[in-house]
């Protein structure tokens, strides 16, 4: 038996995608509502039952989507778990709907619906699309960031005069490339002081002043008190490890007052939660759902374009989640891998103008360099602003003509 004094507006609802016989389908969607919230039911005396009715978990919907030759069927089932078992943390989030469930066979969870109540409950972004914009100066348009790339073994002096050609090329961002951990050579702290210094340097010329985005690296109990620090020293980003350090890691910088910089959540190591079409947990709840409720002001995950992507459907409930109406800041979406100049008319169709333009590649390996990989970013920008063709546009515009002639357009 299950609950049937709850509902979603006081529960969450998660959808699985499973395979079963379809005669157990109804049984081990009971066992999952019982097993993980209160573990019993029919064992417990009735007195106790009515104690706690409140805590269990509730069959929602059976749907059968294929029937396969052996027998098997594919499924989804809604399960509905009490918001009274939660305590505003991820981690009692994600235990509860798929915890050890997780590991019982040939199942992923595809949806997650929050009421409110629980939404509040995390923190969401302090900026948010709005106050990105506001911190760079940047508006109306897309922004552009650049990878920091071949960061290790470089000594400070180096990675300034990288920085510095970067930041001449005119982006807004400049992020550490997320594998930088090591401080051999020069601290967090360091490479926050002598980039911003640069970058006053060049914005006295350029009158644009590029910001940086830190890696955030080490210990978890010492991270707070490091992006402090950073925030202070003039960091003009976080980049954070989510899912490596953890959801409830980065809610807790959010939170805090002191912390008074954008984070700029890299999807490192979600393909171990998403990548299975059968297992694991669907793309958009992890570098969506999760990363918005957590705090992230800016988001990157894989684009449809390179290498390594998401799907259009995926990245459709992807942005979805970051940009709905809801409690809780939009968030700034990150497309990247495959990123290019000539990519730009597309990336405004897909995305539209509230989005962030990240390329490493694209920049670095322009044949002007990491500065003409910037400016020709923005000359393809200008081109869609005002409706030019970007062939017509890179006639008068060598930064752009160069990275046509390089990587072309797409298809």
């Amino acid at each position: 038996m299950v609950n049937q004094d709850s509902s979603p507006r006081d529960a969450v609802v998660a959808t699985y995608r499973l395979r079963d016989r379809k005669d157990k389908l109804e049984a081990r969607a009971e066992g999952i509502a019982v097993g993980l919230t209160i573990g019993t039911w029919t064992d417990l005396p009735a007195a106790r039952k009515s104690e706690v009715a409140k805590h269990c978990g509730r069959v929602e919907g059976i749907r059968v989507l294929d029937e396969r030759p052996d027998g098997d069927v594919v499924a989804e089932i809604d399960i509905a778990y009490p918001v009274a078992n939660l305590n505003g943390t991820f981690a009692s989030l994600l235990v509860t709907v798929f915890g050890k469930l997780s590991m019982d066979g040939e199942i992923r969870l595809e949806r997650l619906q929050m009421p409110d109540e629980l939404v509040r409950q995390f923190p969401g972004p302090k900026f948010g699309v709005e106050g990105v914009r506001r911190r760079l100066g940047a508006y109306n348009r897309p922004l552009v960031m650049s990878i920091f790339k071949a960061c290790a073994g470089l000594t400070l002096d180096e990675l300034v005069e990288a920085f510095g050609e970067q930041a001449e090329g005119g982006v807004d961002l400049v992020k550490d490339d997320e594998i930088f951990f090591t401080e051999a050579y020069a601290t967090p702290e360091d490479r926050v002081r002598a980039y911003a210094a640069k970058a006053d340097e060049i914005a006295q010329r350029t009158g644009r002043r590029t910001a940086y985005a830190v890696n955030l690296t080490g210990p978890v109990h010492s991270l707070r008190e490091r992006a402090r620090r950073l925030a202070e020293l003039g960091a003009g980003a976080l980049l954070v490890n989510v899912v490596a350090y953890g959801y409830d890691v980065v809610a807790d910088l959010a939170r805090d007052p002191d912390v008074d910089v954008p984070i700029l959540a890299h999807p490192a190591v979600s393909g171990a939660l998403y990548g299975s079409p059968n297992y694991g947990i669907a793309a958009d709840i992890v570098l969506g759902q999760l990363m918005r409720l957590a705090g992230a002001d800016i988001g990157i995950f894989p684009s449809m374009y390179g290498s390594v992507t998401l799907g259009r459907e995926a990245t459709d409930r992807l942005l979805q989640h970051l940009r709905a109406e809801g409690p809780h800041k939009p968030v700034l979406p990150a497309p990247s891998a495959g990123i290019y100049p000539g990519l730009v008319p597309r990336l405004y169709q897909d995305f539209g103008v509230d989005l962030v333009l990240n390329a490493g590649g694209g920049i670095h390996g322009h044949p002007g360099g990491a500065r003409m990989g910037g400016r020709a970013f923005f000359d393809a920008i200008w081109a869609v602003e005002h409706g030019v063709p970007l062939e017509e546009a890179a006639k008068d515009r060598p930064a752009l003509r160069q990275a046509l002639e390089k990587w072309g357009m797409p298809s």
